[in-house]
């Protein structure tokens, strides 16, 4: 796959040459704080996420996001997918992450849009299925954008930032994705 093209972005499968990049990112101050605490954030770790992404892609996913500039086209962010569950077909989404210069237009939600209908109506997908911190205000927001139903609650089930957290869980089904039924205009 060369990519799936947005309204002015892509989103691309991340290859070597975005390592550095990945790692950059995931350590901003801006965006850290936000992500869970397992993502891979060094370079090893991110190679290996990129080699396991290039050897399945109906198995794991790592998207660079890239964005048409007037000086070229930019790396903008990136987001992932795994395998959760294979007989149920269920992917779990994360590591949506966003530099803050490109932050506000609307980017991160046509984004994993563009990334849920690749996963559901490509890859044959049948439910996709996140979480955010419940700190994550922003987050909270953005998944609710893109069309995810808030399922649940897992009270104070992460210790971060030295508290307690509460995980918000999402999910998205092909259904609510389809035209007719409202959600796709949410």
């Amino acid at each position: 796959m060369t990519g799936l093209r947005g309204n002015g972005f892509r989103l691309r499968r991340a290859d070597k040459a975005d390592i550095d990049f990945l790692v950059h990112l995931f350590s901003h101050e801006d965006v850290e704080p936000f992500l869970a605490l397992s993502r891979a954030r060094d370079r090893q770790a991110i190679a290996e996420q990129i080699e396991r992404s290039s050897a399945g892609p109906g198995e794991a996913g790592c998207f660079v996001i890239e964005v048409d500039e007037p000086d070229g086209v930019q790396r903008a962010g990136a987001m992932q997918f795994e395998l959760q569950h294979r007989r149920s077909r269920i992917a779990q989404l994360g590591g949506l992450a966003l530099q803050p210069a490109f932050r506000g237009r609307g980017l991160a939600a046509e984004g994993a849009r563009l990334l849920a209908r690749h996963l559901l109506f490509d890859l044959g997908f049948h439910r996709l299925q996140l979480e955010c911190y419940g700190f994550n205000e922003r987050g909270i927001r953005h998944a609710e954008r893109v069309g995810f139903v808030r399922e649940g609650v897992k009270r104070k089930a992460y210790l971060r930032h030295g508290e307690w957290a509460d995980g918000v869980l999402f999910g998205l089904l092909r259904e609510d994705l389809e035209p007719g039924d409202g959600a796709a205009n949410r």
